[in-house]
C-alpha cells in the first residue's frame, strides 16, 4: 500500500490505496474537506488517467466530510461508470452515512458496512 498525503495537511487527512484481487482499495481517515479534497481526488482519480475501473473505498476512519467529498465521489462514479467499472464506500461512521443518505448518495453508490462485503457484492 501507498500512503497518499499533503504533510501540511498530514494530520488531517490519510488515504491509503492499495489493490486486493484487481480491486483498488483506498481507505481514508481524517476530515475530507475542501481543504484535502484534492489528496481524496488523486488516489480515485489519477491524474495520469491510470484510475481503477473497481474501486472500494473505506471511510471507516473518516470523522467529517462535505460537500467537497460527495463531488469527489460523485466524479469517480461517473468515470468508472463509464468504464463498465464501479465504486463502492465501506464502513462509513454513522455521521457520513447520514450525510451519503441525506444527499442521496447511497442511491448512486453502494453503501457496505466494510471493506469485505463491498468486494464481495
Amino acid at each position: 500500500m501507498s500512503d497518499i498525503h499533503k504533510e501540511d495537511r498530514s494530520d488531517r487527512l490519510s488515504v491509503q490505496a492499495g489493490r486486493v484481487n484487481g480491486v483498488l482499495v483506498v481507505t481514508v481517515r481524517g476530515e475530507i474537506d475542501h481543504d484535502v479534497k484534492d489528496v481524496l481526488s488523486e488516489a480515485l482519480l489519477p491524474p495520469d488517467g491510470t484510475a481503477s475501473p473497481r474501486i472500494v473505498v473505506d471511510l471507516g476512519g473518516v470523522t467529517f466530510m462535505d460537500s467537497s467529498g460527495i463531488n469527489v465521489f460523485v466524479a469517480a462514479h461517473r468515470r468508472v461508470s463509464g468504464v463498465q467499472g464501479w465504486l463502492r464506500i465501506a464502513g462509513a461512521q454513522e455521521a457520513v452515512v447520514r450525510l451519503l443518505r441525506v444527499v442521496g448518495i447511497d442511491e448512486l453508490i453502494p453503501c457496505h458496512p466494510d471493506v469485505e462485503q463491498a468486494l464481495n457484492a
